[in-house]
């Protein structure tokens, strides 16, 4: 039944519910929020910069969701509704807008930003370093002095609001 909705090679989101002596894994999508990913981008950092929580998907003010893995993987796509969700499986294919694709790019480059400087990430640390980096165009974001401006503007952000 699976194969007619996944194939090898998708990108899927699932919580791992065993692994087995052998390697295998069972995998888990015990809700609707769960199975394969769409239009977004795939962030790689270590797994443990990423911290554990409750909830790993988050809806973030800027327009985007971002899923926290705890093995390190990190998907950003545009903002996912829960609207329509009364079952089944839909995939988003329609075109992503600009300014979608524009706050996509700096939530991936603000991870990295965090990532680079060791910061733990979660929700709120994504979106401070995601807010600091609005005096950045996008491909100054990932220059070293505007990363550590970055990482310092959120890093004092998060201190003032402990």
């Amino acid at each position: 039944m699976m194969r007619e909705y996944l194939s090898e090679g998708d990108l899927i989101s699932a919580e791992v519910q065993t692994v087995y002596s052998d390697g295998h894994l069972s995998l888990h999508t015990r809700s609707l929020k769960y199975g394969k990913l769409g239009q977004g981008i795939l962030v790689k950092v270590s797994p443990s910069l990423v911290k554990r929580c409750k909830n790993h998907f988050h809806n973030l003010p800027c327009g985007v969701t971002v899923i926290l893995g705890n093995n390190g993987y990190i998907w950003i796509c545009p903002l996912q509704s829960n609207e329509g969700a009364e079952g089944g499986f839909v995939q988003r294919l329609d075109p992503i807008s600009e300014q979608e694709r524009e706050a996509m790019v700096r939530m991936r480059n603000s991870i990295l930003c965090l990532a680079q400087y060791k910061m733990m990430l979660y929700d709120t640390s994504a979106y401070y370093a995601y807010e600091a980096s609005s005096q950045y165009q996008l491909y100054e974001m990932l220059k070293p002095e505007a990363m550590q401006n970055i990482v310092n503007m959120t890093r004092q952000r998060i201190e003032t609001e402990m």
